[in-house]
């Protein structure tokens, strides 16, 4: 009875030790996300892994897979920098979970050839590991973007 009490107590440690290290690796992964859509911020640069993948959405106007942080930035910043006003991603709330963040809201913005605006839903699911963005992937209503575009 004796050794089951200490096997108790040593298991019942090694589980809180593994729940505390997830929680504080679930916390991080969150802060790491949020940190992302601050304006002004290279948070993005910072921990986003040399080879992570980057989905847009089929049907977005930008959509396709970008690996890499310049690959990011040349195939959707820039133009949505160039081609849109007050482009934007409105975050209502975020979900996390072991190495998945998901932050879900409306993208909002003005294309400047139409001057025509539009609200679309969307999700964004990041995967982290080691403190490091590894994957983006866009889930988006795409018609009202490009609805806005003609």
């Amino acid at each position: 009875m004796k050794n089951f009490s200490i096997l108790l107590i040593i298991t019942l440690t090694a589980l809180s030790c593994y729940s505390q290290k997830r929680t504080v690796n679930h916390s991080s992964n969150l802060e790491i996300v949020k940190s992302t859509y601050e304006e002004n911020s290279n948070t993005l640069q910072k921990y986003l892994a040399e080879d992570a993948t980057w989905t847009e959405a089929k049907g977005f106007p930008y959509g396709g897979t970008y690996t890499g942080y310049d690959e990011v930035v040349t195939n959707i910043f820039s133009k949505i920098g160039a081609e849109w006003t007050g482009f934007k991603f409105n975050v209502e709330d975020y979900v996390a979970s072991d190495d998945k963040v998901i932050a879900f809201g409306t993208y909002s913005g003005t294309y400047k050839k139409t001057n025509k605006s539009f609200i679309a839903r969307v999700s964004h699911i990041w995967k982290l590991k080691d403190g490091k963005i590894i994957n983006f992937e866009q889930i988006v209503d795409s018609k009202p973007v490009v609805d806005a575009m003609q």
